[in-house]
């Protein structure tokens, strides 16, 4: 009974305790380190910390709901960048040329279509035939990221909207546009994971697959519909974070499926499925950015922040491993 305990504790709390010592930390250590006169929980910092948590936070969150199902998704960092080409290319398309700044919901509509697109080809194919969704989408990271490649070669795309870069980079309530995107989308996957069938049935598959397919769940056709899930929160991520900077390279985004996957587990997500929290993986979101942050205003390099992050992320999958393996032992007992 303990061990269950202190488990729930350390998947469900422990990331906001890792958290608040990351403030304490960071804030202590700024002050001996830093060559910056700000105080690091400078509330211009924070603001902005969230912020920069966007796009990687909205994938993971995404992340959270195929991890739950027992899958994993390797190739939304591609989808990430042909979403974004999408979106800065179809406002330069013939046309849109009379539509003015019509044409942006146009263009958001292309690409977060385009989203959910390659999110159902992964999800159907995962369903039809069987192969584990690690090998799928490990071919369709391949082969996403050719077609962004094959889109215009190694040249940006670039297309730079100023009504859209204004609302990108307005604030309200002193938020930034892509943390309310961030709050937004966190909040209905929580919704969707915690009030409807869809979650429930998403925790029972990942828990059990086969007592889910008797228990009359169609597999199949749920993770397909998480895969599209998870292809419009990439797009939707793309289309937040590129609505601003309105050039996108053929190498954006590579490495977003490792950092979404890093925040997942370390919010207390199973890598087996079964377990996991929104909530949490928003944690764990916080968690790197701080980090990174932090480790950054006290001088630190990016190859050592890298290292600080992998370190605690094998930690934590060691740690998680124990307590499952205790588990499993009261059990039996």
């Amino acid at each position: 009974m303990a061990s269950g305990m202190l488990s729930t504790f350390l998947k469900r709390g422990a990331i906001w305790g890792f958290i608040l010592v990351e403030l304490i930390f960071f804030s202590i250590a700024g002050e001996q380190l830093s060559l910056s006169d700000k105080a690091f929980m400078d509330l211009d910092n924070m603001l902005l910390l969230f912020k920069q948590s966007a796009p990687i936070g909205i994938i993971a969150i995404g992340m959270t709901i195929i991890m739950i199902n027992g899958n994993i998704d390797l190739s939304v960092g591609a989808i990430f960048a042909l979403a974004a080409i999408v979106l800065l290319d179809s406002m330069t398309w013939p046309i849109f040329a009379g539509l003015g700044d019509w044409a942006i919901p146009l263009a958001w509509i292309l690409a977060l279509l385009a989203g959910v697109l390659l999110g159902a080809l992964n999800g159907f194919i995962v369903w039809k035939t069987g192969i584990d969704a690690f090998i799928v989408t490990l071919g369709s990271m391949l082969g996403y990221r050719g077609l962004v490649f094959i889109y215009n070669g190694e040249n940006p795309t670039s297309h730079l909207n100023w009504t859209l870069v204004d609302f990108a980079e307005a604030q309200w309530l002193g938020l930034h546009t892509a943390t309310w995107f961030l709050l937004g989308a966190t909040f209905v996957i929580w919704f969707i994971m915690n009030r409807t069938v869809h979650g429930r049935n998403a925790y029972a598959i990942g828990n059990n697959r086969e007592a889910a397919v008797n228990a009359g769940i169609r597999v199949g056709p749920h993770m397909m519909i998480n895969f599209m899930l998870i292809g419009f929160l990439a797009a939707l991520s793309a289309v937040v974070f590129y609505s601003e900077s309105g050039s996108v390279n053929p190498n954006d985004g590579e490495l977003y499926e490792l950092w979404a996957i890093t925040a997942v587990v370390l919010g207390g997500t199973k890598l087996t499925g079964g377990s996991g929290s929104i909530i949490s993986t928003f944690g764990g979101v916080l968690a790197i950015q701080l980090l990174r942050k932090g480790l950054g205003h006290i001088g630190a390099d990016t190859e050592t922040v890298n290292l600080v992050i992998g370190l605690i992320l094998i930690a934590v999958l060691f740690l998680d491993r124990q307590l499952n393996i205790k588990g499993k032992e009261e059990l039996r007992v």
